[in-house]
């Protein structure tokens, strides 16, 4: 019999958190460039396993989109702290905007499942909701004490102005890109006076 030592053992737990990893990164790019809702085999073709991996990871498609879903969340709560720490206050919130907008794009391929998880009570979405809104105040706190960002918005105008660009801008045919509609949403973010500076 071959016994695994106590390092092997570690290096197989390393490898299945990077094939989860590996799972959730890929299952991020197809559902958000997905129409509808994509198989799971579809998943495991662009992570490069078989559909048995996955499925010891993920053993439903339930269980997939809440750790996509989650992960995307984690790193939108997260990156709001790493961008403030490496950036001034309004370019860590356009980062940020874009971070948002990779969130919504995955939401649209598995828009389905996720409405069934949260009428049946198993997808938390008002707690995902508030450690959002938590995550834009934190940038627009620190861009009003920076004087970088205006001190009358609130967290829940921005979501609601992000959803509605991004909603617009993935529409079929539509002829506005969301980059610009973002930059155009961050001019009106700063100060009056620093637009004034900015148009000399």
């Amino acid at each position: 019999m071959i016994r695994l030592t106590t390092p092997t053992g570690r290096a197989l737990r390393s490898d299945a958190a990077h094939n989860r990893d590996g799972l959730l990164a890929a299952a991020t790019r197809v559902l958000a460039s997905a129409e509808g809702e994509p198989s799971l085999r579809a998943i495991a073709r662009e992570a490069g396993v078989g559909i048995a991996t996955l499925y010891r990871h993920f053993p439903t498609r339930e269980a997939l989109v809440a750790a996509v879903y989650q992960d995307q969340v984690d790193r939108l709560t997260s990156g709001a702290r790493e961008l403030l720490e490496q950036e001034s206050p309004s370019v860590a919130l356009r980062r940020w905007m874009d971070l948002f907008g990779t969130w919504v794009a995955a939401k649209n391929g598995m828009l389905a499942t996720l409405l069934s998880m949260i009428d049946s009570g198993d997808l938390a979405h008002a707690q995902t909701r508030d450690e959002l809104l938590a995550a834009i105040a934190a940038i627009l706190d620190a861009g009003v004490t920076a004087g970088d960002l205006r001190p009358d918005v609130t967290p829940e105008e921005v979501s609601a102005a992000l959803i509605g660009i991004f909603t617009v801008t993935q529409q079929p045919g539509n002829p506005v890109a969301a980059d610009r509609l973002l930059d155009i949403l961050l001019d009106g973010l700063r100060p009056q006076q620093s637009r004034r500076a900015r148009g000399h």
